[in-house]
């Protein structure tokens, strides 16, 4: 591959010679790459079509799989940087998240340069493999034109998934479905308006759903179903512009109409990818066991799903869509462990954590409902015995599995890993890093993590590998694009703001509760439009924690206001279970300040080669 840096309009990642065959599938990984070769020698058969596609997998897949970090712009997730922020430009090395303002704070749509830049590679990479293979279906025999037609339809969806993200984030932005080779091309290309750029998604995503087959013929590979969750999706996003507005960009008018008909549209689609497709939650959504506290030789099954040993064969249909990862010397692994664990598990980083607020979000298993707030308090004996302190381990009894299967708070154990080895059980103490301490006459070497990364008082369990093998970014997890369950939740709320709230957008909001072993939604809870909505929004907080969803919920409900405060007031202040580490957030924020969160800034340096580039409103 060739990057094109100097004197373009975009960063566009397209090939020297041909598309290398880069995989995003485990099977692929071991197949030999066609390299070397001139155009005219290729796109010649079948192989050649998917070993294209698999290197445009391979490059969408560095645009989605630390999806993660948009978590820290929500108000339960703390993020103190990006671990990928000195890296090289290598896609798969976290490329296009370096530079990001993935904090909660006034106009941190600003320094995405890298993100827009690395969407339009995915765009061009996409492009090259449906304009060639479009190319081939012109004299191919007829026994391939089905799955040449799939193939393209795998592309044209990565490319509806691109575009979806662009305009998510930017709103108005050039468009363009062809490859492109110099940036004379494009050079004068203006921004397209969303209700253009809207149809040609539509068409990729409808494309994609009509020519996939039912279930994806390897790991990694899209499928009808995944198509459908998309399109329904977009179209759900599409139905909250409509409703809520988006005055910072002033070529959009909202319209009511247009948002009952999106509703509606994307009400059929979720209805459709639950019904027809034989798809169930992972372990048929049972919670599983607790086990004790500070013990975690048994976890809720909600863990096990985010686990490549027990989640990857997703035999159930949980993971509707994956973005594969191929583990050690496959130079297609993840970081996740890297991100999200300390330095007792392979030397990991801690780039990311959990608030501890997020505990008060884990409900009751006895009541349904929330818990007495926590507490925080000093470490000292009184306040570990305190009533609802945040640092008495009891105060997290009784609470939705999922907490467990999540976050650890003081005393939980988690299994040490270092050398490609198992350390023995390490619990995490709040500040008290790779100690010896006596636990119910037991010696622990207690959870190791850099001092000053740290400051929340409770660290992530989720995704954390409980086995050996696998160095700290040699991981070979599954990261999903699009999980059963939050097309459960997508269906509840779309089918909500259309029709109001219905039995069986109740019901599988109910499974969704299961699975953290919570008793069925009160009728208070359901008996308006408002108040399901609050239910549905709680659930999307839980359920898809730490997995990239929040701050875009947040921006299409035009929520950011109504979580962090009004303009000009005291904002919201997060702290960790000691009391201690005091943040402020949207503190005396400018009305500026959080139109700049609702979308993104143009980067200058793109505007500055093409003059046609205008710059959103708040931005200017």
């Amino acid at each position: 591959m060739k990057k094109i840096y100097s004197k373009i309009l975009f960063a566009f990642v397209i090939c020297e010679l041909l598309l290398s065959a880069a995989s995003c599938t485990k099977d692929i990984l071991e197949q030999e790459p066609t390299v070397n070769l001139g155009a005219s020698s290729f796109w010649k058969t079948e192989d050649d079509a998917t070993y294209a596609l698999m290197g445009a997998y391979s490059a969408v897949r560095g645009l989605f799989d630390r999806d993660y970090y948009f978590d820290g712009q929500g108000e339960f997730f703390r993020t103190r940087s990006s671990s990928n922020s000195t890296t090289s430009g290598n896609i798969n090395l976290g490329g296009a998240y370096r530079g990001g303002s993935y904090a909660p704070a006034p106009g941190n749509g600003s320094g995405f340069d890298a993100m827009y830049q690395f969407l339009y590679g995915g765009v061009n990479r996409t492009n090259y493999v449906i304009e060639n293979v479009n190319k081939m279906l012109l004299v191919a025999r007829p026994a391939s034109v089905a799955n040449l037609e799939a193939i393209i339809g795998e592309a044209r969806l990565l490319r509806g998934m691109v575009y979806f993200r662009l305009i998510s984030l930017w709103g108005d932005v050039p468009y363009f479905s062809k490859i492109i080779n110099e940036n004379s091309e494009i050079s004068d290309i203006a921004r397209m308006p969303i209700t253009q750029i809207k149809d040609s998604i539509m068409a990729d995503f409808t494309y994609a759903f009509e020519k996939l087959p039912v279930k994806a013929t390897q790991i990694g590979r899209a499928s009808k179903p995944a198509a459908l969750a998309f399109r329904g999706k977009f179209q759900l996003y599409w139905a909250c512009w409509n409703k809520n507005g988006w005055p910072e960009l002033d070529t959009f008018t909202s319209n009511a109409t247009a948002a009952t008909e999106a509703y509606k549209a994307a009400a059929a689609d979720f209805k459709a990818v639950i019904e027809n497709y034989g798809l169930n939650l992972f372990r048929n959504g049972e919670p599983g066991d607790w086990g004790t506290m500070g013990n975690a030789e048994v976890l809720p099954n909600y863990y096990y799903m985010f686990i490549p040993s027990t989640g990857n064969p997703n035999t159930e249909g949980e993971m509707i869509m994956v973005f594969t990862h191929g583990g050690t010397g496959s130079g297609q692994s993840e970081e996740l462990m890297r991100d999200f664990a300390g330095r007792s598990h392979e030397g990991s980083q801690l780039w990311v954590m959990p608030r501890f607020e997020i505990a008060n979000r884990y409900q009751s298993t006895v009541t349904g409902d929330f818990c007495t707030p926590l507490i925080p308090m000093s470490s000292n004996t009184a306040g570990r015995a305190a009533l609802n302190s945040a640092v008495n381990p009891q105060s997290y009894a009784n609470r939705d599995y999922r907490m467990k299967a999540t976050i650890m708070w003081d005393y939980e154990m988690s299994k040490g890993l270092s050398g490609l080895a198992e350390t023995g059980w390490r619990p995490f103490i709040y500040k008290t890093w790779a100690a010896a301490v006596n636990i119910n006459g037991n010696i622990y070497t207690s959870y190791d993590i850099t001092s000053s990364a740290a400051t929340t008082g409770i660290v992530f369990r989720k995704f954390l590998r409980n086995y050996a093998g696998l160095a700290r970014s040699e991981g070979d997890y599954n990261w999903p694009v699009m999980r059963l369950a939050d097309v459960y939740l997508m269906y509840a709320e779309a089918s909500n703001e259309a029709y109001g709230p219905q039995a069986d957008a109740i019901a599988l909001v109910n499974k969704i509760r299961h699975r953290g072993n919570l008793p069925a939604l009160a009728a208070s809870k359901t008996a308006s439009k408002d108040v399901f909505f609050s239910a549905i929004e709680q659930e999307r907080i839980i359920e898809l924690f730490g997995e990239g969803q929040r701050p875009f919920d947040l921006r299409r409900w035009r929520a950011i206001e109504r979580v962090f405060g009004a303009p000009y007031s005291n904002g919201i202040v997060r702290q960790d279970t000691n009391g201690g580490n005091q943040v402020f957030y949207f503190k005396n924020a400018s009305e500026l300040g959080y139109q700049q969160c609702y979308i993104f800034k143009i980067p200058q340096a793109e505007r500055e080669r093409n003059p046609n580039l205008t710059q959103n409103k708040p931005w200017m």
